[in-house]
């Protein structure tokens, strides 16, 4: 494996031109161009809030910063989990024709949507400052929270591009678990309207831990569920390293099944 990941090293400067050149294919052929990274994450949380708060009436103290945080840091969920999980199939005429490590892919893939956060980050800053909210000393912890989402999302998309290109029913499959995940979290509702009994769903959904610790930081002036992140940061790493070790060893199934 030791090989594998000197070749990965090597190989840099692939992975900075699939990053560059993911980013630039999204906005392509539009007018508005790179603006898009702030305007696409204000609509969607525009809309939410008008369907939420103003059709439904159910709201709470800051509800607009407070879904803003949840819709932004899920759809860098959402994006890495369905673009990782077609990064190698996407990219099966040059597989074939030329030797890379193949988890490069979804590295890339993953690494492109953390600097569509960070445009969605401002966006969150903006909703801070209109909402009079000044984060406390526990925006240190910010960094830390978004390393461990980085590393959460990588062992997501080792497995899913790799497994993908076995089992292409995954990739309709996901459509409907994103879905599912979406509504189980703490996203666009808030954890405390939970019955007792259901708050066991927030307490072990790695991506409420996420959010939660997001908003405790910027929101609440509060530490986060740093015992939840160390869980999650080690248990992410440990797939990682396993995905890294397995395709090192069944990279040439992949040639095969492409």
């Amino acid at each position: 494996m030791r090989n594998y990941i000197n070749e990965i090293i090597k190989r840099k400067d692939l992975l900075i031109y699939l990053v560059k050149s993911g980013l630039k294919a999204e906005h392509r052929n539009s007018y508005l161009g790179y603006f898009w990274w702030l305007l696409d994450p204000l609509l969607n949380v525009a809309v939410y809030f008008f369907l939420v708060s103003i059709i439904l009436g159910r709201t709470g103290e800051n509800y607009l910063v407070y879904l803003a945080i949840g819709l932004i840091s899920w759809r860098w969920i959402s994006t890495t989990v369905n673009s990782s999980a077609k990064s190698i199939t996407k990219y099966a005429s040059i597989i074939n024709q030329v030797y890379l490590p193949k988890s490069i892919f979804p590295f890339a893939f993953t690494i492109s949507q953390l600097f569509n956060f960070a445009f969605g980050l401002v966006v969150i800053a903006i909703f801070l400052a209109l909402n009079g909210i000044i984060p406390g000393w526990q925006v240190v912890y910010l960094p830390l929270i978004v390393a461990v989402q980085l590393i959460f999302l990588i062992a997501i998309g080792l497995m899913l591009a790799y497994f993908n290109v076995f089992i292409r029913d995954i990739d309709y499959v996901l459509t409907h678990v994103t879905r599912v995940l979406f509504y189980a979290s703490p996203i666009i509702w808030m954890g405390d309207r939970l019955p007792d009994k259901y708050s066991w769903v927030v307490d072990i959904n790695p991506v409420a831990i996420l959010v939660n610790s997001y908003r405790d930081v910027l929101m609440y002036q509060a530490t986060p569920n740093l015992i939840g992140l160390a869980v999650i940061a080690f248990v992410s790493a440990l797939v990682s390293v396993g995905m890294l070790n397995y395709y090192s060893r069944n990279e040439h199934k992949i040639i095969k099944a492409l």
